[in-house]
């Protein structure tokens, strides 16, 4: 009777079976869900139609400025082509006219074709008499073209952009250009015509980006300049694009954007509100709707926590488990026990028990793996992370001990003559003699290469040395390859006598190896 109480575990079928008697109070709150997601796709629909209205008759705004502004340009340059005889200063006066009665334009400026600044409108920018030899001025000068520059800090260390209309004598010489400055980060004609209710009821606001998504007019100055060409509708502006759309801004927040392209300067308007305001509004919406459905939504609410806690319980369990083993600390023997006890769940019941099983084949994998990569592969001596393991153990214990480093003489030559195969059948071959010559509590480890590095527990140097000679006689004396003598050079540092420290007591042997090598080879060196 006790076994088949054991095995008889409560189907999930059941439960959910159970919680279908809430399904009238899950259906209103579906309908409560259903009617604030309709109205927020309503409202988000109305706002982004009406920015996108903004959007487009700001950017016919622009559009028609950028018309007239270019049409004064030009209207400038044919009267100046048909007036050659007048003096520099003339041409200043005309500049400042145009420049005072129309408001387009911060400055005005002829620039002739070798880059002399000959006029400026107005004097005080202070650059008549310069002359411009590089730069995105000299470049529009240059191309001999009318058009709009992108955003770019010019002689007077200002941003701004310039708008040139090229300049010729009757007889289609080239006098240069009449160029129309507007700075950015200065009162300008995109402040006086854009400015006024730029940030709008709720948070809505527009702004100006130039061709390469550089801001050209917003409410908050100290952006403009700024690229936000990171910004998805800015990317698609720059292409010629119009729309609307939610999006998140440079900010992270969420915005209702509308966008409308500027074919004549390649601008774009961009009109947005947060969606934050609509979401307060949804939000005044639903509120209304839960306190009418607040107690049945209460009374639902406790049934379902308390059934999924019941039901939860043994698979937080197992995510308890599983996060213990991924942050590499050990199970204990309780929690295995208990992970082993059966639950009244069938389902988790019978995955715990699953679990308990890979948790063994698991810790048995980990321990291969764990052996595996501290053991060299070709010697099956352990390698230089066990080396290391090993030595700042004994190094931190203030243990007396010895460290030999061997290398093989001439071991390329052997390689080149005999082929790699054979060479690995001498480190092979090398490393089982080692093995035999040292004690049970050393230990030898294959560092890299040819070389191989042995730790002597509780021996001095002079012990050490004994034991060298005795593995250099032992190797010289064996033909570890058929026809050739093989020979090995040996430096060897004791702790903490020569050196308290891994890294110093590591450089002295490999030192007295060094000299070793380069005192004959088949020897062995003590660091001094």
């Amino acid at each position: 009777m006790k076994k088949l109480i054991n095995t008889r575990k409560v189907n999930l079928a059941t439960l959910l079976t159970v919680l279908v008697a809430a399904s009238v109070i899950l259906t209103l709150l579906i309908l409560t869900v259903s009617f604030h997601q309709s109205n927020k796709e309503s409202l988000m629909a109305t706002y982004l139609s009406l920015n996108y209205s903004k959007a487009d008759k700001m950017s016919h705004s622009v559009e028609s400025l950028f018309g007239s502004m270019r049409t004064n340009l030009e209207s400038t340059v044919e009267f100046l082509e048909t007036h050659e005889e007048m003096t520099d200063q003339e041409i200043r006066e005309q500049l400042e006219l145009l420049r005072t009665s129309s408001g387009y334009f911060n400055s005005l400026s002829w620039v002739d074709e070798t880059g002399l600044v000959r006029t400026i409108s107005p004097v005080s920018v202070g650059l008549e008499g310069t002359k411009i030899t590089s730069g995105v001025t000299k470049d529009v000068l240059d191309s001999k073209k009318p058009g709009v520059t992108t955003p770019y800090f010019g002689p007077t260390k200002r941003l701004l952009i310039l708008m040139n209309q090229p300049f010729y004598s009757k007889d289609g010489t080239y006098r240069g250009m009449i160029g129309g400055t507007i700075y950015l980060q200065e009162e300008n004609v995109l402040n006086h015509i854009l400015g006024n209710d730029a940030v709008e009821k709720y948070g809505s606001y527009y702004f100006v980006v130039g061709p390469k998504g550089t801001l050209l007019f917003h409410p908050e100055r100290k952006l403009i300049g700024e690229s936000v060409y990171q910004n998805p509708i800015v990317q698609k502006l720059t292409h010629g694009k119009s729309g609307m759309e939610l999006v998140t801004n440079t900010k992270g927040i969420p915005m209702l954007a509308a966008y409308s392209y500027v074919p004549g300067a390649g601008w774009g308007i961009v009109q947005q509100t947060p969606y934050s305001s609509v979401h307060g509004l949804l939000m005044d919406q639903l509120q209304q709707l839960l306190l009418n459905g607040l107690l049945p939504f209460l009374l639902l609410l406790l049934l379902s926590i308390f059934i999924a806690r019941k039901l939860a319980a043994p698979f937080i369990r197992l995510a308890d488990l599983v996060n213990r083993l991924a942050e590499g600390k050990e199970v204990s023997q309780p929690l295995r026990d208990k992970l082993m006890e059966p639950h009244w769940n069938r389902e988790a019941d019978l995955l715990t028990k699953s679990v308990a099983i890979a948790l063994d084949l698991l810790e048995k994998n980990n321990q291969e793996l764990t052996q595996s990569a501290l053991t060299d592969s070709l010697t099956g001596l352990p390698n230089r992370r066990k080396l290391d393991e090993v030595l700042n153990r004994w190094a931190s214990e203030m243990q007396l001990f010895s460290l030999l480093v061997l290398d093989i003489d001439h071991f390329k030559s052997i390689n080149d003559t005999y082929g790699h195969q054979i060479g690995d059948e001498a480190l092979k071959t090398m490393a089982a003699m080692i093995q035999t010559i040292i004690r049970k509590q050393d230990y030898c480890f294959r560092y890299g290469g040819e070389e191989f590095v042995l730790l002597l527990s509780d021996t001095d140097a002079l012990g050490a040395y004994h034991l060298a000679e005795k593995i250099r006689e032992r190797i010289e004396g064996f033909q570890i390859i058929r026809g050739k003598t093989v020979t090995v050079s040996l430096g060897l540092s004791e702790f903490p006598t020569h050196a308290n420290s891994v890294d110093e007591l590591f450089r002295l042997a490999d030192q007295a190896l060094y000299e070793s090598k380069s005192g004959g080879r088949n020897r062995i060196t003590i660091s001094s």
